[in-house]
C-alpha cells in the first residue's frame, strides 16, 4: 500500500481525481472519510489510495510521472525495472512498482470513552493498536484510587488483540495535583498499599501494562518520583507486567518549570520499560493559536530525548485533534473548542476558507469569519502532518507512537499509519 497525498486545487473534484488515478469514487471517499464527495476545500489534503505492484504504461506517460503517482523515486523505479534510460519506456510495458519496507512499531492510544460508542471505536481501529489506555485511575492520598467502569472496553481490546494498559494519574478536579503526587511519593507505606492495589486491579481486569502519568510533580520530589517508578518496576516485572511513564516535552535536562523539573529523562528512561513523550499541546485550548504538535518543536524534544534514552524506549506522542480560536486571542478569555480533522475541513467549506500549510511546523491551518463577523483561526492535523511525524519515527527508529485521544474522527490517520508501519501485537 502506498500513500499518495493530493492537495486540492481549484477545479478539482473527486470524480476528476478518480479518473486521473483510475480509482472508484468510493475508493477515495472511504480513505478520507468523506460523507459528501462534492465537498472539497482548496488546500485540503486527500489520500489517494493507490495499491499496485505493477503498472501498465499508457500513451503519454513518463517514468517520472509514474514514479510520482506511486510515491517512489525515479531512481527506485528505474533500478527495479532495469531501465538504463528513463526516457525509453513504451505504451503497454508492465513496470514493477517497488513496495516500501514497513518497520514494526508499538502504538498506544488513550481513551475516555467507555460506552457503546467507545466499544465500537475499538472494534474499528483496534487492529492498529498495541495498547489501549483507559484514562484514568486517579490516585488518592490514602493509597487507593478511583475505579473505572472499563471492563467492556478491555474485552473489546482483547478481541482485537490489543493489550490493555492501566493509567495511573494524579489528576484531580480537572487538573493534575502536585499535592496528591507529593503525598504518594513522600510516604513509602502508602506506596506499598498503592502498589498492592494496582496489582489486584491489573489481575482482576486483565491489564498487561501500567502507564504512570504524574504531572506537575513538585521539583523537590524528583528523586522520590524515580524511586516510586523503580518500586513499581520491581513489583510488576515479576508478574510480567510492563511499566511506562509519561514525560513532559523537555528540551534540556535542567529545563525550568514545575511541569518539567521532576521528569528526569535519563533516570526514568533507564528505569521504565518505555516512556511516552507528550509531544503535543504547543497550541492548547487556553493558550495563543499555534499548531498543536509543530514538527520543528516535536523534533527538538526527540533530539534531546535521544541523547539520554535509547530510541527503542521512546514513544512519540501524537494528537488526533485541533482547535478553533476566536481572534484576537485574549489571555484568560474564552478557551478554544476542540475540533476533529474532519470537522475542521467541513468548517472550512462552510465558511469558504482556503486551507494553508505551515512548512516549518508541517501543520495545516486556515482563517475564517463566522456569521457574527468574528475572525477565527483553526489549526489541526491532516494526512501531510501525520506523514511528517511518521517520518521522524522511522528516521530515529523509535519504539512507537502514543495517541491522545480517541473519539475524534480522523480516518486519514489510520490509513497513513497502516501504509507506513506494521503494528506489534502483544496479545
Amino acid at each position: 500500500m502506498k500513500v499518495h497525498i493530493h492537495v486540492v486545487q481549484r477545479g478539482d473534484s473527486i470524480y476528476k481525481l478518480s479518473q486521473t488515478y483510475d480509482l472508484s469514487i468510493s475508493d477515495i471517499t472511504d480513505a478520507n472519510g468523506l460523507s459528501d464527495p462534492d465537498v472539497l476545500v482548496i488546500g485540503q489534503a486527500l489520500i489517494i489510495p493507490i495499491e499496485a505492484h505493477t503498472h501498465k504504461v499508457h500513451i503519454g506517460e513518463s517514468l517520472w510521472l509514474i514514479a510520482r503517482r506511486y510515491g517512489v523515486t525515479l531512481q527506485e523505479l528505474a533500478k527495479i525495472n532495469q531501465i538504463k534510460n528513463p526516457a525509453l519506456i513504451y505504451p503497454g510495458q508492465n513496470l514493477v512498482i517497488p513496495q516500501p519496507v514497513r518497520p514494526t512499531i508499538e502504538v498506544n492510544a488513550y481513551t475516555q470513552k467507555f460506552d457503546a460508542a467507545g466499544i465500537r471505536l475499538i472494534e474499528e481501529i483496534g487492529q492498529h493498536l498495541t495498547y489501549l489506555s483507559p484514562f484514568s485511575y486517579r490516585v488518592q492520598t490514602d493509597g487507593t484510587f478511583t475505579l473505572l467502569d472499563d471492563s467492556a472496553i478491555i474485552n473489546a481490546a482483547y478481541k482485537t488483540r490489543t493489550a490493555p494498559m492501566m493509567v495511573l494519574t494524579n489528576f484531580e478536579n480537572g487538573t493534575f495535583s502536585p499535592a496528591t503526587a507529593h503525598a504518594v511519593l513522600a510516604d513509602p507505606a502508602l506506596q506499598q498499599k498503592l502498589i498492592a492495589n494496582i496489582l489486584v486491579v491489573m489481575k482482576q481486569k486483565g491489564y498487561l501494562a501500567l502507564n504512570v502519568d504524574f504531572e506537575y510533580v513538585p521539583p523537590a520530589d524528583r528523586e522520590l518520583f524515580q524511586n516510586f517508578i523503580q518500586k513499581l518496576v520491581d513489583s510488576l516485572h515479576p508478574q510480567n507486567y510492563l511499566v511506562s511513564v509519561c514525560l513532559a516535552p523537555k528540551l534540556s535536562a535542567d529545563q525550568a518549570g514545575t511541569l518539567y523539573e521532576a521528569h528526569d529523562y535519563q533516570a526514568l528512561g533507564r528505569i521504565a520499560d518505555f516512556v511516552i513523550l507528550m509531544t503535543y499541546e504547543w497550541g492548547w485550548s487556553g493558550g495563543p493559536p499555534l499548531a498543536v504538535a509543530p514538527l520543528n518543536e516535536v523534533n527538538k524534544v526527540l533530539q534531546y530525548a535521544l541523547s539520554v534514552i535509547p530510541s527503542q524506549k521512546i514513544v512519540m506522542g501524537m494528537p488526533l485533534y485541533g482547535y478553533d480560536w476566536t481572534l484576537p486571542y485574549v489571555q484568560g478569555g474564552k478557551w478554544a473548542p476542540t475540533v476533529s480533522p474532519q470537522e475542521a475541513v467541513n468548517r472550512a467549506h462552510t465558511y469558504g476558507a482556503t486551507i494553508q500549510y505551515d512548512d516549518e511546523g508541517q501543520s495545516p491551518y486556515y482563517n475564517y469569519y463566522d456569521k457574527e463577523g468574528r475572525e477565527h483561526v483553526v489549526w489541526y492535523e491532516d494526512a501531510r502532518s501525520v506523514q511528517a511525524k511518521f517520518n521522524l519515527v522511522k528516521l530515529y527508529n523509535l519504539r512507537g507512537i502514543g495517541y491522545w485521544v480517541l473519539g475524534v474522527p480522523f480516518p486519514q490517520n489510520w490509513y497513513v499509519l497502516q501504509a507506513n508501519f506494521k503494528v506489534k501485537k502483544l496479545v
